[in-house]
Formats: structure tokens, C-alpha cells, sequence
């Protein structure tokens, strides 16, 4: 039962800090709809089974099992992540596609919500940051949305959060 009502208290406490942050950016439905498949039981089961509260349930269910049927289930149905935006290039094989800005933001405020969840106490405004620029992601991901999100998180890392996301909100608001 422990690892329910933890796996249960992270998800729910991830999405508050999304729902925030997405306020913060006028991201109203994206903020109340964020990451609701994580209540589906192909995300959920393997969320409470593989818990830990120090690292996503995906990685070690993708340790144990080669893949993570959970992450390849949201991925698939959350528009906020970058590998949603891949598509088959015929002849060049899976490309990445440009993110639409709402979605670019939405990334953004996971980001920062997850690292804050994750590094709890410890956490500070350069972890999202650096998280990505230690991944795979600005490789990957299509070059205009890479560069968009390293300088709204730099903004974050630099400027902090309310500042970083009212300069968020100010471009979304330009870009309609």
C-alpha cells in the first residue's frame, strides 16, 4: 500500500506543479489536463509496482523489462513531450517535427514541475536546465523546439520561475 500512495502523492504533486506553472503561462486546459493518462492502468499499475520516489517508475521498468510499456503509452498521448513529435520521413526514416509553442510550454512546465518533485528540498532553479542539456533530447528533437525550450529554461535558470514564465506567457500571447 505504500507504494500506491506514493506513486498516487507524486503523480498528484507533479501535476500541481504543472497545473501552476501552466496557469502561470495562461495554459488553463493544458494545466487541468496534464498527464491525466498517468490514471490509466497501463501507466498507473507500473507506476505503483516500480515506485521508489527517487526516479521515474519508467526507468526501472525499462531496466527490468528492455521498454517501459507505461512511457511508450503517455508518450503517445501527451503532446507535451518531444518524442510525440517524431514522424516517419520516407526514405530518412523517424524525423522530429516542430512542437506547436503551447505544447513547447506545456514541456517546459514538466520540466521544472518534475525536477522540483524529484530533488524536493534540494531543488534549484538550474535543475531543469541542466537536466536537459545532459540528455538526448536537444539532439533529437527538431532544432526550432530544442532552442526555443534551452533559452525558456535558461530564462528559468537565470531569472527564476515567475519571471521566466511571465516571458513564456508574453510569447504565446504574440504568437496568436
Amino acid at each position: 500500500m505504500n507504494k500506491f500512495f506514493g506513486h498516487l502523492r507524486t503523480v498528484t504533486k507533479h501535476r500541481h506543479f504543472v497545473r501552476k506553472y501552466c496557469f502561470k503561462c495562461g495554459l488553463y486546459k493544458q494545466g487541468l489536463t496534464h498527464d491525466l493518462s498517468k490514471f490509466s492502468l497501463t501507466e498507473f499499475i507500473p507506476g505503483v509496482r516500480f515506485f521508489t520516489g527517487k526516479c521515474s517508475p519508467n526507468d526501472l521498468e525499462r531496466g527490468e523489462k528492455g521498454y517501459s510499456a507505461a512511457w511508450l503509452h503517455h508518450k503517445g498521448r501527451n503532446r507535451h513531450h518531444w518524442e510525440y513529435w517524431r514522424d516517419v520521413k520516407k526514405g530518412e526514416g523517424y524525423k522530429a517535427v516542430e512542437m506547436p509553442l503551447k505544447y513547447t510550454a506545456e514541456m517546459l512546465c514538466d520540466r521544472i514541475a518534475a525536477c522540483r518533485v524529484y530533488h524536493g528540498k534540494d531543488y534549484t532553479q538550474r535543475d531543469a536546465y541542466d537536466y536537459f542539456i545532459s540528455s538526448r533530447a536537444p539532439k533529437e528533437m527538431h532544432p526550432e523546439t530544442a532552442q526555443k525550450l534551452t533559452r525558456w529554461l535558461e530564462l528559468v535558470r537565470d531569472e527564476g520561475e515567475d519571471r521566466a514564465l511571465a516571458k513564456v506567457k508574453r510569447e504565446l500571447r504574440a504568437s496568436k
